[in-house]
């Protein structure tokens, strides 16, 4: 269902909406002219909308991609927000700078500039 997530989201994370690798980070590193750490924030994961905890299933409809340092962050807290919620705040961060380093904010512009249209 990851994979399928990934395709149908164009290669782009749910939450940051920057582009994702599946499985070469030192290509993603080359093409995107950022470190190889820089490129292992941005690997592709399954990332379920309703939790298996809470009764979520794993199927194609409850499954989106992202990338895992969003998806980290998410469950990284005390009480994970909804995704429409998470995504929000992700993209209001973005828009202020406050999402990833410096450099990746600068490389990555134009995913900035997209969600700031929105």
């Amino acid at each position: 269902h990851r994979h399928s997530a990934y395709i149908s989201q164009s290669g782009r994370c749910f939450y940051c909406n920057f582009p994702m690798w599946e499985s070469d980070a030192v290509s993603y590193s080359q093409v995107h002219k950022v470190t190889l750490p820089q490129a292992k924030q941005f690997r592709c994961t399954a990332e379920h909308l309703d939790a298996g905890s809470d009764g979520g299933k794993d199927k194609a409809t409850n499954i989106v991609a992202a990338c895992i340092w969003c998806n980290r962050k998410r469950h990284g807290r005390k009480l994970a927000p909804s995704p429409k919620d998470y995504r929000e705040l992700v993209q209001k961060r973005l828009r202020k700078g406050r999402w990833f380093c410096r450099e990746l904010l600068t490389r990555f512009s134009d995913v900035i500039q997209m969600a700031q249209s929105e």
